[in-house]
């Protein structure tokens, strides 16, 4: 494909643009970026999402899906301004990449379908960028499909999530009618004409047949951002025009606050709406410098530290994601926030204390590199030659270390057990899966002691498909795997104290260790999973074995006591015990704290919980009874069931164990039209029958 070099990198910080493009799958994210990088000279031709030649979408898997299953990063030009963008994946498997990559953007453009409106995944992507604070704007796309509505999605932002919309244009005709929209705060129609694939469009004066209903709209507008400044509200209550810089403005400043979020219509398939959202994210989303001084934490006095976005800070950035290319090897992608990162330079990675040298300093487009000198305050690029730096990491120059605040990494839900065809395979097998768990850290590797198996684990069926599939094609290794286990887990009920004792007297030096320690259910649907108190005063156990007795602990969880699975939600607290002066240690103690565990556990009414998911189905009408029925069966909990324009979409949740197949099943019942998407929700108990199944099974195995 032809492809645009960049014209000068070097524009003010000011002029720099940092955003996401999120979404829930099949809302058009993709296919925004790809007319974002056409209209910006970035490439000369559009990708389109069906036809397997998008730019973003540069995977094999990708291509063949249709889906986005890696973030990719570009970076374009617009009005002197420069933007470094995140093109992001929708499925809620591979919901990781938009975790870390709000976590180092400034803003987001939230795309919504104009008839699907705001879906499962849309809320979630939503509460990620509400997590790391990142102003947003909305894009309603789609607007020239049958059943779209504009104002219905507006008042959906407000009701579903919790966030005030502000309107700043009018779409201009409805489905295969919609022509363009009307700017609010210009009060101009922007008509797009059809024969120019969108890149050229007509600003004329509003047509006079909705110039009253334009008037409406721009008062609604104008009525909620007029609160941000005093001046303002006189004018507009004294019913005085307000300029339109002055509006641009407030919009801005009411974004960057978080009290409103602006919201633009049109079809990016079409065409239409994307230079107003390019002018928009000028507009309204934040340079770096817009934003508050990134905080974290001095790892030389413990002590609260931030860096402001100048290059002539000291050194810090993020590393946020990891690759794996063919061709240099180990990519590291980083965002700076302060200073300058050169090529051939030395940085410490804060979190191990490791100095690496930065071999190449690159920029992104995708998948294709662009090599640099330097990388400086506000850029996102990737670096070669980092081989002990992992997601989440910070880096720094050689003095003056902070530790930036890492990221959140949603805990896998499903397993399977991998086994290599070959023994060729098996000696490759163990090298290629650490490859995939460096990139992505919500795959995780683990073996069965008891049976020896390999398991992988992850956040959905696709995502395992996917990383299977890769591991063929990328590494060359050929393997079988199982069928798809759920990730079950333990909890308790109720609180026990237990002892444990672990005494052994050989010839010489004997063994002596010994703890009560008391667990406790710690509230359900905490972050935390699992929390260690030291009660210990005076000398019953000498300090230096009070890390054996968590360590203990932390590895008994891992397997846990009543089937086998994980704890989570346990307190355990140490408040006794004893030690011989001579016997005592470390391994003693261990053991002993392992023992009062298990055994505090097996007191305590352990029960099983599974993972439970959100799960939502589009059918039409008529067979809406049958898949009711079908997920009742499934135990499934139906939360609403709302009429969609000409279909129902009903709300479920549904243990995933139930989940395997279903969606063969779906388009079995609809006759191949009706559609799901599910994401993970929380844990919940399993049934006293089906535990003791499951148990039983464990237990057999």
């Amino acid at each position: 494909m032809a492809q645009a070099t960049l014209p000068q990198i070097n524009v003010p910080l000011d002029r720099v643009r940092n955003i996401g493009i999120v979404a829930h799958i099949d809302a058009g994210k993709t296919t925004t970026t790809e007319r974002i990088l056409f209209y910006t000279g970035r490439t000369h031709k559009i990708g389109e999402v069906h036809d397997g030649n998008t730019e973003m979408d540069w995977m094999a898997q990708e291509r063949e899906r249709g889906i986005t299953i890696t973030a990719a990063a570009t970076t374009c030009f617009w009005h002197d301004h420069r933007f470094n963008i995140i093109d992001t994946p929708g499925h809620v498997d591979f919901t990781m990449e938009v975790e870390r990559s709000l976590r180092v953007l400034d803003g987001a453009v939230i795309v919504f379908c104009g008839v699907g409106g705001v879906e499962p995944q849309s809320e979630t992507v939503w509460r990620q960028a509400t997590r790391y604070n990142v102003p947003r704007i909305c894009f309603v796309n789609k607007l020239d499909r049958p059943g779209s509505d504009y104002y219905e999605v507006v008042k959906q932002i407000y009701e579903k999530l919790g966030h005030t919309p502000l309107a700043v244009q009018m779409p201009v005709g409805a489905e295969d009618q919609f022509t363009g929209v009307i700017d609010l705060v210009e009060m101009k129609y922007i008509k797009w004409l059809e024969e120019t694939l969108g890149a050229k469009f007509e600003i004329i004066d509003v047509p006079p047949e909705l110039l009253d209903k334009a008037k409406a709209a721009r008062e609604k507008m104008l009525e909620k951002i007029v609160e941000l400044d005093d001046a303002a509200m006189e004018l507009f209550l004294d019913g005085k025009p307000i300029a339109p810089q002055t509006v641009r403005e407030l919009i801005r400043k009411g974004t960057l606050a978080g009290k409103f979020v602006p919201v633009l219509g049109g079809s990016s398939f079409k065409n239409k709406g994307v230079q107003p959202l390019l002018d928009s994210v000028v507009q309204y989303l934040p340079s770096p410098v817009d934003i508050p001084p990134v905080k974290g934490i001095n790892p030389d006095t413990d002590q609260p530290d931030t860096r402001r976005a100048d290059p002539a800070e000291p050194l810090s950035a993020l590393a946020f994601k990891i690759a794996t290319d063919p061709f240099v090897g180990k990519l590291t992608f980083i965002r700076i926030y302060s200073g300058t990162l050169d090529a051939g330079s030395y940085v410490v990675n804060t979190r191990n204390g490791r100095k690496e040298r930065v071999g190449r300093v690159l920029l992104m487009h995708a998948n294709k590199r662009e090599e640099r000198d330097a990388l400086s305050a506000g850029e996102i690029g990737a670096v070669v030659g980092l081989q002990a730096t992992k997601t989440g990491d910070t880096l720094c120059g050689l003095t003056k270390h902070i530790v930036l605040e890492s990221m959140r990494i949603p805990e896998p839900v499903i397993s399977m057990a991998i086994e290599p065809k070959t023994r060729v395979d098996q000696d490759k097998m163990s090298e290629s899966l650490n490859k995939l768990a460096d990139e992505d850290p919500t795959f995780r590797i683990s073996v069965n002691h008891e049976t020896g198996q390999t398991l992988i684990s992850g956040m959905g069926e696709l995502h395992l498909e996917i990383l299977m599939d890769r591991l063929k094609r990328e590494f060359n290794v050929e393997a079988n795997a199982g069928k798809p286990q759920v990730a079950y887990k333990e909890t308790i009920r109720k609180s026990a104290e237990s002892e444990g004792k672990y005494i052994r007297q050989t010839g010489g030096r004997g063994q002596y260790g010994h703890v009560w320690l008391t667990v406790e259910p710690m509230e359900r649907g905490g972050a935390q999973k699992f929390e260690f108190v030291n009660k210990i005063v005076g000398g019953a156990i000498p300090k230096e074995y009070i890390p054996a007795v968590e360590k203990g602990v932390k590895e008994a969880i891992q397997t846990g006591v009543y089937a086998g699975y994980p704890v989570i939600g346990v307190r355990v607290t140490l408040f006794d015990g004893s030690f011989h002066e001579v016997d005592s240690s470390e391994i003693a103690f261990h053991i002993a704290a392992s023992k009062a565990f298990k055994d505090g556990i097996m007191s305590a009414d352990p029960v099983l919980l599974e993972p439970i998911m959100d799960v939502e189905v589009t059918t039409p009408e008529a067979q809406m009874g049958d898949v009711i029925g079908d997920l009742s069966s499934r135990r499934g909990q139906i939360v609403t069931s709302d009429q969609r324009g000409n279909v129902r979409v009903i709300r479920t949740l549904v243990p995933l164990s139930e989940m395997f197949g279903y969606a063969t099943t779906i388009r079995s019942l609809t006759q191949g039209r009706g559609t799901f998407v599910m994401e993970f929700k929380e844990y919940q108990e399993v049934p006293t029958n089906i535990a003791k199944e499951i148990v039983g099974l464990r237990k057999s195995a």
